[in-house]
């Protein structure tokens, strides 16, 4: 049983976002081929039709729709081909009844048109004359002018990720140019006497760094900008000035190590000495995950993660993420986990009280997808290599029965 003190981590969560302020990063105008993942920081207005004009979704020949009523191949409509569109220019010709133009998909159709006739559907008689053996509707065979989008309408919404489709959509519209708002700064200060760089060779009881290297893939993946900020050792005043010194640059801070109850582990008290209010909680019903703590300083939240690696993934999904997504601006109301149902490949026990996130891999077997936990210490970085995403099993549940079907969030 986890100690009743600790506060869930949805509770915790809460609690930060209630103490920072709904206020994204300042914006700033970028060219649109440098804003994929970028968040808009004002809604997107067509400012004219797209496409600009009625145009041919098929090879074939514009009609007027009336004059192919009722034809098939054994009575086919007999219509006198008058003109040639091209791409690339406007007809300058009016078609008028019992006339027919050839038409390149994506052409322009004529005035006095109003559909396409397919070429496969059409036999040439002779040079003026086809006839046609179906017949179409109003508007079959062509996109007409403002159906894809009409001026005046909001194409993207504030607070809207871009994605590769968005950015095209802006192109066919002209907009080269659009306000997104600024990347959240993370700054991340890594502490503990036995941690030292990743190039550096092992000495007796030294650990390389993982979590920077892993926390900064993480924030550069959900739309923020990470700030190393070195390696600190275990001291009060050299950890206080590197958080005092990060926190004039950034939108938030990260502090990996020091969260848990050695006497070295100062990180709550740096962070309640450093400003207001402080830590909002320091532990949580999570495992892996369980020293986490919780702090805002003038609005912008600070972090302690716990030094393993699994843990610091686990609670950068629980806690950072939704602090990154409210800095960029993101109208989380659109945003949708990455998810996959699959069976549990064994039974598993969870301690009453707490939420417990377990690492699986997925395995496809003859189209039934199975979850297999990957089983290990939460220091062991091989646990996340070797895992797809994580199950969690709900803080009311004793476990989870083989077989059982559970919903797996995909890293």
């Amino acid at each position: 049983m986890f100690d009743k003190n600790y506060l869930p981590p949805l509770k915790a969560i809460n609690l930060l976002l209630a103490a920072v302020p709904e206020k994204p990063v300042s914006p700033e105008t970028l060219k649109i081929e440098n804003c994929y993942r970028r968040v808009l920081a004002v809604s997107i207005i067509a400012p004219e039709d797209l496409p600009a004009f009625s145009r041919s979704t098929v090879d074939g020949y514009a009609v007027q729709s009336r004059d192919t009523f009722g034809a098939k191949d054994t009575m086919p409509a007999y219509l006198t081909l008058r003109h040639e569109v091209f791409m690339g220019e406007a007809p300058g010709f009016l078609l008028h009844k019992g006339e027919v133009c050839a038409m390149p998909t994506g052409g322009m159709l004529p005035e006095g048109a109003d559909a396409v006739v397919m070429l496969e559907q059409v036999q040439s008689v002779s040079d003026d004359t086809i006839e046609v053996m179906r017949a179409v509707a109003p508007g079959e065979n062509v996109i007409q002018k403002g159906e894809d989008i009409a001026a005046g309408v909001e194409v993207l919404s504030r607070g809207h990720s871009l994605r590769a489709q968005d950015i095209g959509a802006l192109a066919g519209l002209g907009i080269t140019e659009i306000e997104v708002f600024g990347k959240p700064v993370v700054s991340l200060i890594s502490t503990g006497d036995e941690i030292v760089p990743a190039s550096s060779p092992l000495g007796p009881g030294q650990v390389r760094d993982i979590n920077s290297f892993t926390l900064a893939g993480l924030i550069a993946g959900h739309g923020g900008t990470p700030l190393k900020k070195g390696i600190f050792r275990d001291d009060y005043a050299t950890i206080r000035n590197a958080l005092e010194g990060a926190l004039g640059h950034s939108h938030m801070v990260l502090i990996t190590g020091g969260t848990s109850a050695g006497i070295k582990d100062m990180t709550a008290r740096i962070i309640n000495d450093v400003g207001k209010p402080g830590v909002l909680f320091h532990g949580v019903s999570l495992k892996p995950g369980k020293p986490m703590i919780g702090g805002v300083v003038e609005g912008k939240p600070i972090l302690g993660l716990p030094g393993h690696p699994a843990a610091a993934v686990v609670c950068f999904d629980l806690f950072i993420r939704p602090l990154l997504e409210r800095l960029a601006g993101l109208d989380t109301r659109r945003l949708f986990p990455k998810t996959v149902r699959a069976l549990m490949t064994k039974a598993l026990a969870s301690a009453a009280g707490r939420e417990d996130h377990v690492r699986v891999s997925i395995d496809n077997r003859d189209g039934l997808l199975y979850a297999i936990p990957v089983l290990g210490k939460s220091g062991l970085i091989t646990t996340l290599v070797r895992a797809d995403g994580t199950v969690a099993i709900a803080s009311d549940k004793l476990g989870l029965d083989a077989g059982e079907e559970v919903t797996v969030k995909l890293f």
